[in-house]
């Protein structure tokens, strides 16, 4: 439910939708997407994944073409970090090369093993991928 709600004020783009023939994938390429991210983020290291969120993962969105925000909430009760990037389409999102993601996440890696001191590869490991396409 909390996701919905987040998600309410964010509209497709002009040109999502199915463009007569009938293919409804052209349309969800086209159409604002959110990629939902879950971390494992324990209490006591919690500022430490922010900080490297910030110095790892902030500007390298902010330069990516189709970037449009990025949301990071913590829950309490589950140590988790939830992250919402939204995109301006599918399309944009899945364009970008894999080796630059890999390379983002061992510098955000190596930012969360100097804040949290721990030497675990990854620090706040992913616990859930996905997307989400407003109504």
């Amino acid at each position: 439910m909390l996701l919905l709600t987040l998600l309410l004020g964010v509209a497709p783009t002009a040109d999502a939708g199915a463009h007569g023939d009938g293919s409804q994938q052209h349309g969800i390429q086209q159409q604002v997407v959110v990629e939902v991210l879950r971390l494992k983020v324990p209490a006591a290291d919690r500022e430490a994944w922010l900080e490297a969120e910030r110095q790892s993962w902030e500007p390298w969105l902010q330069a990516q073409s189709g970037f449009l925000e990025r949301r990071i909430y913590w829950d309490a009760a589950s140590d988790e970090g939830v992250l919402l990037i939204h995109w301006a389409s599918r399309r944009q999102w899945q364009g970008i090369a894999t080796a630059e993601v890999e390379r983002v996440q061992e510098r955000f890696d190596q930012l969360a093993q100097q804040g949290t001191g721990r030497s675990d590869p990854h620090p706040f490991p992913l616990l859930f991928s996905g997307e989400l396409i407003p109504q």
